[in-house]
C-alpha cells in the first residue's frame, strides 16, 4: 500500500507493468455493471478530454472509443479511482447496448453450482 496515494487529492494513476488500469463501467442511472475493460494513459486522457469512454484493447493492441463502430457510445458522467489508484470506476450513460453481443451488459450469464451457465434477460442483468 502507498499511503501517499491513499491520502492525496491528486490523480496519480498506478499502471501495471503493461501500462494499464482496470476500468469497471456501470450505468450511472441504473447502477448496472456494464463491462470491464482496460485503460492506458492515452485512453484516460481522451476520455477526460471528450467525455466519451476510450479503452485499450489488449487483443488488438490499439486504443478504441466505445461505440466508434456500433454507435453505442458511453458518455462518462463520473470517473472515480480506487484507494491505491490502480483501478477506475466509470459511471456512464450508454447510448445502447454495452456488450458487443448486443446485450445491455457484458455480464449476461450466471455461473451455476454445477458449472453450467444460465442466460439472464436484460432486467436480470442489473
Amino acid at each position: 500500500m502507498d499511503p501517499s496515494r491513499d491520502a492525496t487529492d491528486r490523480f496519480l494513476p498506478r499502471f501495471d507493468a503493461a501500462g494499464l488500469l482496470t476500468a469497471i463501467v456501470v450505468d450511472a442511472d441504473r447502477s448496472t455493471l456494464l463491462m470491464v475493460a482496460h485503460m492506458n494513459e492515452e485512453a484516460i486522457a481522451r476520455t477526460r478530454a471528450t467525455g466519451q469512454a476510450h479503452f485499450w484493447s489488449r487483443s488488438r493492441q490499439a486504443l478504441w472509443r466505445k461505440g466508434e463502430t456500433s454507435g453505442n457510445g458511453l458518455t462518462v458522467v463520473e470517473m472515480r479511482v480506487d484507494c491505491d489508484q490502480d483501478a477506475l470506476l466509470l459511471r456512464v450513460r450508454p447510448a445502447g447496448p454495452a456488450c458487443h453481443t448486443g446485450r445491455r451488459s457484458c455480464f449476461y450469464r450466471r455461473v451455476e453450482v454445477d458449472g453450467g451457465l444460465t442466460f439472464l434477460d436484460d432486467d436480470a442483468q442489473g
